[in-house]
């Protein structure tokens, strides 16, 4: 991960402690994908993906969210509920950052 992008993520982290949700892992790894942030919003574990983009060009940061991508967090998700034994509802959200604009928070955004 680039500089930029490790400080999206830091103020993606930032932002969402601010609304009161709890960092459980940062940057969780599996064999086949990676989980930029898993926190917790009272009863629900979140699933947070992080994306930055100098500019909104070519699409801008929710753009780049594939359905690939969705895939492969769909999977690091399956693969952490199951090595941590987790019973708890749960959501995907997004913090997208693009340039100097304020972050955006897009919670539950595929089921």
């Amino acid at each position: 991960m680039n500089r930029q992008g490790q400080q999206a993520e830091e103020r993606a982290l930032a932002f969402l402690q601010q609304q009161g949700l709890q960092l459980l892992e940062r940057n969780w790894l599996c064999r086949g994908g990676e989980i930029d942030l898993i926190m917790r919003d009272g009863r629900y574990l979140v699933f947070v993906e992080v994306r930055h983009r100098a500019s909104p060009r070519y699409g801008g940061a929710a753009y780049s969210i594939t359905p690939a991508k969705q895939r492969k967090l769909l999977y690091a998700a399956t693969v952490y509920l199951s090595d941590k034994r987790v019973d708890a509802p749960c959501r995907f959200d997004a913090v997208l950052s693009e340039g100097q604009q304020p972050l955006q928070w897009l919670k539950n955004i595929f089921a």
